[in-house]
């Protein structure tokens, strides 16, 4: 695994010297613990090696200082009933912390890790261990799985720290265990003290430290708060009632002996859980993030000091348990989430008091057209829902709170639909462009008429997307029209947004471009083909000074070349085609190129 080295200029312990009495660097010293966790501590250095030079355990490697161990703190447990069982370390978020649990009752004879743990923090984690993370990050890689054990059990934990300094760390049975043998499920016997095991305790709790002995004369009290032993005035009593964390001396003076015992005792601050607001979980995300919830519920107390967990029922917060993931898939309806705050540095201090309703609230639906087109002609156009409801409320970055709006300026426009329901609320925005548009204008149309395969491309004046149709055919995008067959045709222009259409009649005829009228047999007159299509076509022949040279009809439809007897000479010359209308009228086709040439 990668590594790195963090190095801070202050060393400092939770708990000062009275947490320095918790630690043990050596496997064969190791700090025996019970059900009274957690017990805190930092470490500095590895005392002897007690892996005696190895490469490896289990996941762990050698590290900077030649050995398995850097800064290591030793402890042992004895398993006091069966279940399931676990354990969080708390650790700073900026310092590498890793652990191995060896099954064992002897030093010298470890054996591999059960459980084992060697990532480095680069996710920031606050707590590395085995079971769940107790803030319900499920993603959190130094986490190992649940152990399944039974009473009579040893084992020890080595707790190793790859900083080169830190900031001492925190441990926390868990697991259900817990649930079941709540006072018994680690065995406080392997803990040989008059006084008992470290005792970690909430603010408030009543602390009796006994130290009753048959034969004793007096009894005399002391106390270190990081400065080392100062006697207690006034306290002689076999009972010493304790209510401040700090290290406790009692000598215990009989007729032939002086007994000396000590004990810790860690008072943590007890939690209280901020009032959680009820909350919606709109239908349009699929997960709901619990997180956001956390300010609230901490009311200004740290998160560095507290952790918050939500739970699906109260028992399960009662006990720490099931915790749900912050990422949490919301399920149909209304549900109650319950609220635990634990202290991080004890997890018997907790507070389960706060709940509150998460609600699977319907979001919007919005389906109205984001695109609209106002047209040149229009004075407005209305925009928003055409089926509002009546449940929602609407409003648009204008200021207006109605669903639909009349606009007469092209823009953006931003609704924003609300769907509020017993004070929490879901909402759903959509921006809407308003486009302005104008009907289409024919600007020219090129007849390419080939008499086999005549085209035809409709020019308009601006590059809007319309849409283009011979006659009464279906629409088309492309502006040309192929294999268009000679005669008389509709081309028509429309704007798919709604802003109008145009047509223009053409008339498609085919004529050769030049002729050689002399006498050959080819090519020795000039007509045009496709005319007999057309209500009384007429055709007017000039030259290029606009003198009319000929006039062709149906009965008499070709040219030969020749005005009043006389060939004319090789040049350019023009025409003009007339037909009656639809409606009677005599009109000139357009769009023909009327030019073509006489060669000899």
């Amino acid at each position: 695994m990668s590594r790195f080295i963090i190095v801070w200029s202050l060393l400092f312990f939770l708990g000062t010297s009275v947490v320095r009495a918790q630690v043990s660097p050596d496997c064969g010293n190791a700090v025996p613990i019970c059900s009274n966790t957690p017990v805190n501590g930092g470490t500095t250095g590895f005392g002897i090696d007690d892996f005696d030079s190895a490469a490896t355990s289990g996941c762990l490697e050698q590290t900077l200082s030649g050995a398995i161990e850097s800064n290591s703190a030793w402890y042992r447990f004895r398993t006091g009933a069966s279940g399931q069982l676990g354990f969080d370390i708390g650790i700073d978020t900026l310092e590498d912390w890793d652990f191995a649990l060896y099954k064992s009752n002897d030093c010298n004879n470890l054996g591999e890790p059960i459980r084992c743990n060697f990532f480095d923090n680069q996710d920031e984690n606050r707590f590395v261990g085995v079971g769940e993370d107790p803030t319900g990050d499920t993603e959190n890689v130094q986490y190992e799985d649940w152990l399944e054990v039974t009473a009579g059990e040893d084992y020890y934990l080595m707790i190793n720290n790859f900083s080169n300094n830190n900031s001492g760390f925190s441990i926390q049975f868990s697991g259900h265990i817990f649930v079941t043998n709540p006072y018994d499920a680690l065995d406080c016997s392997i803990i040989n003290n008059l006084l008992g095991p470290p005792q970690s305790v909430c603010e408030g709790d009543i602390v009796d430290l006994n130290a009753t002995t048959s034969g004793a004369t007096t009894y005399n009290w002391y106390v270190d708060t990081g400065s080392g032993f100062t006697q207690i005035a006034g306290e002689h009593d076999a009972v010493y009632r304790v209510d401040a964390s700090a290290t406790y001396r009692v000598e215990v003076v009989r007729p032939s002996e002086t007994i000396i015992s000590e004990v810790q005792v860690h008072f943590s601050e007890r939690p209280v859980t901020g009032a959680v607001s009820d909350d919606a979980s709109c239908s349009s995300l699929s997960v709901y993030d619990l997180s956001q919830k956390d300010v609230e519920a901490l009311g200004g107390q740290s998160p560095d000091d507290f952790v918050v967990s939500y739970h699906a029922s109260f028992p399960d917060a009662t006990n720490g348990a099931n915790a749900l993931p912050k990422q949490y898939e919301v399920p149909t309806g209304s549900q109650t989430i319950y609220v635990r705050l634990t202290s991080v540095g004890n997890s018997k201090c907790f507070d389960v008091t706060e709940q509150f309703e998460l609600v699977n609230l319907q979001t919007p639906d919005i389906d109205f057209p984001s695109e609209v087109f106002l047209c040149q002609s229009n004075t407005g156009v209305v925009i928003g829902p055409s089926s509002p409801n009546v449940n929602y409320s609407y409003f648009w970055s204008t200021g207006e709170t109605t669903p639909n709006l009349t606009v007469s300026e092209a823009g953006e426009y931003k609704l924003t639909v609300t769907h509020t329901q017993s004070g929490l609320s879901c909402s759903r925005a959509q921006n809407v462009t308003v486009y302005i548009s104008r009907p289409p204008q024919i600007t020219g149309i090129e007849i390419n008429d080939l008499q086999n395969d005549n085209t035809v491309t409709v020019l308009v004046d601006t590059s809007d997307d319309y849409e283009y149709r011979l006659d009464e055919g279906a629409y088309q995008m492309g502006n040309t029209f192929y294999q268009v067959s000679p005669g008389m045709h509709t081309v028509s222009v429309n704007d798919p947004k709604g802003c109008g259409a145009v047509s223009e009649q053409i008339v498609v005829v085919g004529f050769p471009k030049f002729f050689t009228p002399n006498g050959d047999g080819v090519n020795d007159i000039w007509g045009i083909v496709g005319v007999e299509t057309l209500n009384s076509p007429s055709i007017s022949i000039f030259d290029r000074m606009g003198k009319l040279l000929a006039q062709l009809e149906p009965s008499n439809p070709e040219w030969d070349g020749y005005w009043q007897g006389r060939p004319l000479p090789e040049s350019d010359y023009w025409f003009k085609l007339t037909y009656v209308d639809a409606r009677g009228q005599t009109v000139m086709a357009k769009y023909i190129n009327n030019h073509f040439s006489l060669k000899r």
